[in-house]
């Protein structure tokens, strides 16, 4: 039976032609935009969300909506959405979007202020609407104006909690305000029919310690970690002598890079519909559409999630600068990592550490990076590679070993500090995705748009079906089984450590044991119990009794420590 259904699903995967993949629809002609900067400064009077702190967590998300024709309707708005600030009603961002081919009919820019609540749902303090009614170089513009907040979409909670204090201050108002600035900086540069952001570039870095747990993946303790280079080797490794080895910790990390537009005309995918539940999936039509989107929406929340843990930065666009922050991000070329990854249209790189041992339930990985969007840029899997000179050509042949260790010794990694230099790296992405497809003919693009974003990195842009990238991936992931077990993720609870038992800590502990095997789901233990029916009544048997006297989840257990702030170790 289960042989039956893969034979079915490879025969859905390989049909002839199914709609999707490569779109060579053009941008649509427009006259030259002007090119705006909004800059959001602060809050003020927002109400209380969060009993226990007396404050909120608030952050804020911009929608902007112009009358320039899209490509296809499906297009994504372009969206900011601001650092969060730590309890406070009076939250100061100043920070600046940049967005280029803003036409002259104007804009609007919707504005919505949240409570950051993880792991519940953020709260909703009330949305402010602007709108930019005609605009040219001589458009005076807004100048730290201020806005009152619409309550009407507001968290119900959040302001009776601020009426009932209200009623003993007269002079409070009820009414949240936002203060927002617009300025044109002259006129875009082409291709005029595209609306992107310039700026800022900046990075988002999302933990789960749980997460990184169950799946192995352990990262450097901290930042500075990260960052060690040829720069801050010590002395004790000049001499030859053996650096201590770096701290880590468990920990599974998902990034977001927004990089310096415009994005090339030729980078614009559809999903692929190989099956009409794909179809009804991203286009949230139907019963089983809107209940498997909805749940898409759900799975790229709990990966890309937003809480205390999460670090925001900006660096200089195109600069090597740019190109260290994106190797910090995915830790240089240590641990033999593989990468998935997508760009949406507006430039914004997602990716984790993930690989085809990453298993999503009914969902595909890129469909999950996306966030179901119908359209995006490019996407696949990429990963990081020393080379052993900076003279190293990007068109090196991919069948050879250019890191000086080559991991030679089985299942440790190189003891030589990594230089912190892009020259001492090649970027290998490739076009592997079978949700979106892209098509070969795009990758000297894809490399042109990675090479003005990351200068100095080598970029090799080679197709899926390379064999010799293929022989280079395999072994990627062979030297990454050999220091490590391979993931295994099934995400069947919520990621918060307030939910992690000690049954569940016996459970990793469990899979930490079992190797490459793991910790098997539900689904996989009931294919195997199909395929050899007498084990059933073995399964139904007594099974041994779990120690009834273990502690509670907040406390030490095999040396695991699990608490609200997450889980060390």
């Amino acid at each position: 039976m289960k042989g039956k259904l893969k034979d079915q699903k490879e025969k859905l995967k390989t049909k002839a032609s199914p709609p999707g993949g490569f779109d060579p629809t053009p941008f649509p002609d427009a006259p030259p935009g002007y090119t705006v900067k909004f800059t959001f400064h602060r809050a003020k009077n927002l109400p209380t969300a969060d009993i226990s702190t007396g404050a909120s967590d608030p952050f804020l998300t911009a929608t902007l909506s112009t009358s320039l024709p899209r490509r296809h309707k499906e297009d994504a708005d372009l969206c900011y959405r601001t650092r969060t600030i730590r309890r406070s009603l009076e939250p100061q961002w100043d920070e600046e979007w940049i967005v280029a081919n803003v036409p002259s009919t104007g804009f609007r820019l919707k504005c919505r202020l949240y409570d950051e609540d993880w792991p519940d749902h953020n709260d909703r303090l009330g949305n402010v609407t602007i709108y930019g009614n005609s605009i040219n170089e001589s458009w005076q513009g807004l100048s730290d104006d201020a806005f009152k907040v619409k309550k009407r979409m507001g968290s119900k909670r959040a302001y009776a909690l601020k009426a009932a204090t209200s009623v003993f201050h007269k002079d409070v108002s009820m009414t949240p305000t936002l203060y927002v600035s617009a300025a044109v900086l002259g006129k875009s540069d082409p291709p005029h029919g595209q609306i992107y952001t310039v700026g800022p570039t900046y990075y988002f870095q999302h933990f789960s310690p749980m997460i990184g747990r169950m799946t192995g993946i352990k990262v450097n303790k901290d930042e500075n970690a990260d960052a060690q280079g040829d720069d801050n080797t010590s002395a004790a490794e000049k001499d030859g002598k053996h650096a201590e080895k770096k701290a880590q910790k468990y920990d599974f990390q998902a990034n977001e890079i927004q990089l310096a537009g415009p994005v090339p005309q030729r980078l614009y995918h559809r999903f692929v519909e190989f099956r009409p539940i794909i179809g009804l999936l991203f286009q949230s039509s139907g019963f089983r559409g809107h209940i498997l989107n909805k749940a898409l929406h759900h799975q790229h929340a709990r990966i890309y999630n937003f809480d205390k843990s999460t670090e925001w930065g900006t660096f200089k666009p195109c600069s090597e600068e740019a190109s260290l922050q994106f190797l910090k991000m995915a830790h240089f070329d240590e641990g033999a990592r593989l990468f998935t990854y997508i760009i949406t249209l507006d430039g914004l790189m997602r990716f984790t550490e993930t690989g085809k041992e990453f298993g999503i339930d009914l969902l595909s990985k890129h469909t999950m990076h996306s966030d179901a969007q119908i359209y995006i840029a490019c996407s696949g899997e990429f990963l990081i590679r020393r080379v052993k000179t900076h003279k190293t050509p990007e068109n090196s042949d991919l069948s050879q070993s250019t890191n000086p260790s080559d991991y030679e010794v089985e299942g440790e990694q190189s003891k030589e500090t990594p230089p912190a230099k892009p020259e001492f790296y090649q970027l290998i992405i490739d076009n592997d995705s079978g949700t979106y497809r892209p098509d070969k003919s795009v990758l000297p693009d894809l490399r042109q748009f990675l090479e003005r974003n990351f200068p100095g990195l080598k970029i090799v842009t080679p197709a899926c079906d390379n064999p010799d990238h293929q022989k280079l991936k395999e072994h990627q992931r062979s030297m990454k089984k050999k220091m490590g077990r391979n993931i295994r993720m099934v995400l069947n609870r919520s990621p918060t450590a307030s939910s992690f038992s000690s049954s569940d800590i016996s459970h990793l502990d469990d899979m930490e044991q079992a190797g490459d095997e793991g910790r098997k789901s539900k689904k996989e233990r009931a294919w195997d119990l199909l395929e050899e029916p007498r084990r059933i009544k073995d399964t139904l048997g007594p099974r041994p009794s779990n120690n009834l006297d273990a502690g509670p989840s907040t406390s030490q257990t095999n040396g695991v420590h699990a608490s609200n702030g997450g889980i060390t170790t």
